[in-house]
């Protein structure tokens, strides 16, 4: 950040894709940019920059190839280089090009933040031998180095960085460790990030052996045909001093004879692709908003390698076209006719939501004139932090609602759109009242590191468009989880502490205020209570009610007392008792068949705790329960967080993390840049246009980009498995059946509405990890009679529940069939029920 605030950027060309570039550059914080640009803007302008209004007059033009070379020549024999980015969007192809000379330095590749691996053991030899613990995969490559800390035996190691060299994916060697002192135990590796430096070619040496990045495998010629197709459109305008006429069957054929022409002078080469050449031609003159916001993203964050050194560069051409073949793509003609009479709803309106709101705006989603609507909604305020990134909010919209902002915003790009904004979160209700359901989602690694779930289904660790009957790539892998012993008694790094913390937030704020609610809500008062445990009734909470009715501090005062007893319990009473038994010395023995070995019980990851002494230097029935809120530094939440989170850190010698990390972590703040937001926006409205144009199942792409690499993969969408139970009963994964029931739905009328509804006879029904109903356990016949809402015990407000049900095999012997979830709702109309 500090390199960008100091770094100057020079950007000419300010159409549809310029203005892309401009945006980003200016959301990443550089010191100047300086816009250059020669022509007037045009009507169709309108339909690509989103700074434009109708009665605007903005300057703005292309840059021509040979003067982008002279530029460039310019560029990288200066000294120091100036670095330089080429980058071109005509109709349905793109095009960047990246030179930052001949020796250009990087600090960090990858981006990817250095984690903390445990060691089992170091042999003492030459090389010595280092083992990752529990069998963990360490992700080195030979050549980079490592930083040791907290071996204990082989102490010199500590603060010590040296080079690997990898043996398998559990161990590697590092040098020679034979003079050393004996490996005792614990101790933990943290990888160095190593510098790499690059070396560029000029525009005038690449461009007949392009160095190409390859985003479609399948498709490997892909980028030298777009590359042969792009120089012949330089060609074009250069003998003919203007772009190739709009559906000019003339200027498409003239196009694809330079292209052959052009092709043959190459010394990469791929056989000439006449459809596409012609495609070109028809729409060069037109700029399709979405992909100039894709290309844009890229060709941006190329800027901030180039101010920063973080990152590896592009080398050196990335190009690829869309799938959409279209006539014309100016603003007024081809898709728009379906396009304006659309009804989308979006869910959320952050960072890629504002990108959306725009391509929604140039392409002319949703027009009132057509009965279109783009429906928004977000429940969020805007934040100081978001504007680096949200693009349609401004300073003086701090703490206003992001959905309602955006939606004025938005009109003003296109004022012809009709677009309502909510302040909701999505319910079940919404359902089918839209064409379709947009929800997406950028996940970054530090910075750019990207992985995108997009439209209509929740997909992942790729952008994927996905139909109802396409499946995913692949999903995003389950969160781990920390185990509770590890929370609870021997927390190794800060990530355990700071997830300490926040359960006992959850615990004490949340929890056990929603337990005293809800016991009140089926007990009419105090007296009634007291009655009934007199008479030695059994209720279910009463002791936990009692206990916090007991304590509930109702002075200022007594918050104090609490909170002293607390931190003496946490930091000081329960870590005394841990350790008495098990003191830093102790052992415990291993069997293994017939030997004994003894082993130290503290050691790495375990930890010993130290308790801390405390030092100063250093309405009746009802409760409040929190919803953690790490946006707000008035409420205290990150206070108790990061306080209780220290502490613990602090007494088990972990290296405490400072206010901004654990705000990072404990609520689960992904970092997000607006290039990497803009490119996911970009190519999820792409796959918006097949969908409207009922473009073939082949069309449509899942897509994986790494902005930090740089790498960019696209797939074809793979048809949906279909599971099948019977030989005419079958579900897909996007499939959910439905019973409505009521108070007195029993769980044999639930059976046998899945039976009437959907022709199959559940023999198992499990919620969650509570198992309802299993024939083969003892006493669960007898439930059959038993309630829906006896069985599940709902909280009040609670509409439903998806339960897992399952299905006898065919054949005896088989296990049983999975089906897919149904969703029972406790009342007809899905209202709250009644207990």
């Amino acid at each position: 950040m500090q390199q960008m605030a100091q770094s100057s950027v020079f950007l000419s060309g300010m159409g549809g894709l310029g203005v892309e570039i401009a945006k980003n550059i200016v959301l990443a914080g550089v010191k100047v940019l300086t816009l250059h640009d020669t022509k007037q803007c045009e009507t169709w302008d309108l339909g690509s920059n989103f700074f434009l209004r109708q009665d605007d007059c903005v300057i703005l033009t292309e840059a021509r190839l040979s003067l982008q070379k002279k530029i460039n020549d310019f560029c990288h024999f200066h000294q120091p280089p100036i670095r330089f980015i080429g980058c071109d969007a005509y109709g349905i192809c793109v095009r960047v090009f990246c030179d930052f000379g001949d020796q250009f330095e990087v600090s960090d590749p990858t981006g990817e933040e250095a984690k903390e691996m445990f060691i089992q053991n170091i042999t003492q030899g030459n090389p010595g031998v280092v083992t990752c613990m529990d069998s963990r995969t360490h992700g080195l490559q030979t050549g980079q180095s490592v930083l040791f800390r907290e071996v204990n035996g082989m102490d010199t190691l500590n603060g010590t960085a040296r080079q690997v060299t990898v043996l398998s994916p559990y161990s590697f060697s590092v040098g020679d460790t034979s003079c050393l002192q004996p490996y005792a135990h614990g101790g933990f590796f943290l990888p160095v990030k190593t510098p790499r430096t690059y070396s560029f070619e000029t525009m005038e040496q690449q461009l007949s052996e392009p160095q190409v990045l390859t985003p479609d495998f399948s498709k490997p010629e892909a980028p030298l045909q777009i590359h042969a197709a792009m120089l012949a459109l330089d060609a074009f305008q250069e003998q003919h001093n203007r772009l190739p006429n709009i559906g000019c069957c003339q200027d498409a054929e003239v196009l694809v004879k330079l292209t052959e022409e052009v092709n043959h002078t190459l010394t990469n080469r791929a056989p000439v692709n006449s459809e596409l050449v012609r495609c070109l031609s028809r729409t060069a003159q037109g700029s399709l908003p979405p992909l100039a916001a894709a290309v844009g993203g890229i060709a941006s964050q190329e800027v901030l390698k180039a101010l920063t050194g973080k990152f590896a560069p592009l080398q050196q051409w990335v190009g690829q076209p869309t799938a959409i073949h279209l006539t014309e793509v100016r603003r007024s003609d081809w898709l728009f006719g379906v396009l304006w009479g659309w009804c989308l709803l979006q869910v959320g309106c952050g960072a890629i939501g504002c990108e959306m709101l725009k391509n929604f705006a140039l392409l002319g989603v949703g027009l009132a004139k057509s009965s279109g609507e783009v429906c928004v909604t977000d429940p969020d305020l805007i934040e100081k932090s978001n504007l680096n990134r949200q693009f349609l909010f401004r300073s003086q919209h701090i703490q206003k609602p992001k959905s309602t902002t955006a939606v004025v915003a938005t009109l003003e790009i296109n004022p012809e759109m009709q677009v309502d904004a909510h302040l909701n979160k999505v319910c079940p209700a919404t359902e089918g009242v839209y064409n379709d359901l947009f929800y997406s989602r950028l996940h970054l690694v530090v910075t750019a590191l990207d992985n995108v779930e997009a439209p209509m289904y929740v997909l992942s660790v790729c952008l994927s468009v996905c139909l109802p009957l396409c499946l995913p790539l692949s999903r995003d892998p389950p969160e781990e989880e920390i185990p509770f012993c590890t929370l609870k008694s021997f927390p190794a790094v800060i990530e355990h502490t700071i997830q300490w913390a926040r359960d006992k937030f959850e615990s004490a704020f949340a929890h056990k205020p929603t337990i005293y609610n809800m016991f009140w809500q089926t007990h009419s008062s105090a007296e009634a209570v007291l009655q009934r445990m007199q008479q030695r009734e059994t209720l279910e909470g009463a002791f936990q009610v009692v206990k916090l009715l007991s304590r509930r501090p109702s002075q200022w005062e007594h918050c104090i007392i609490l909170a002293r007893l607390k931190f003496d319990k946490y930091f000081k009473r329960k870590v005394t008792l841990l350790p008495s038994p098990l003191p830093p010395t102790h052992t415990h023995t291993h069997t293994h068949t017939h030997t004994h070995t003894d082993s130290l019980f503290w050691q790495s990851p375990k930890r010993p705790p130290s308790p801390i002494e405390f030092d100063l230097k250093d309405s009746l029935l009802r409760m409040s329960p929190q919803v953690f809120e790490k946006d707000d530094d008035l409420n205290g939440h990150m206070d108790f967080v990061a306080s209780a989170s220290s502490l613990r850190a602090r007494m088990y010698s972990i290296e405490v993390a400072d206010r901004l990390k654990t705000k990072r972590i404990a609520g689960k703040i992904i970092p997000a840049i607006a290039t990497a937001t803009a490119a996911v926006a970009g190519l999820v409205s792409l796959e918006l246009v097949k969908v409207v144009g009922g473009y073939g199942f082949e069309s449509f792409n899942n897509c994986f980009f790494n902005l930090a690499i740089p790498v960019m993969v696209l797939t074809e969408a793979a048809p949906v498995k279909r599971t099948q139970i019977r030989e005419d009963i079958s579900f897909s994964i996007w499939d959910r059946w439905t019973v409505w029931g009521h108070q007195h739905f029993s769980l044999s009328d639930f059976i046998n509405a899945v039976l009437v509804n959907y022709g199959i006879e559940p023999t198992m029904v499990v919620h969650g990890v509570k198992m309802l109903y299993v024939p083969v356990m003892p006493g669960h016949n007898k439930r059959l009679k038993l309630t829906m809402q006896k069985l599940i015990k709902p909280s009040v407000d609670r509409r439903y529940v998806d339960l897992t049900v399952s299905f006898a095999p065919e054949s005896d012997g088989d296990e049983d069939l999975p089906g897919p979830p149904v969703r029972y709702y406790f009342s007809p109309d899905g209202d709250a029920h009644t207990a």
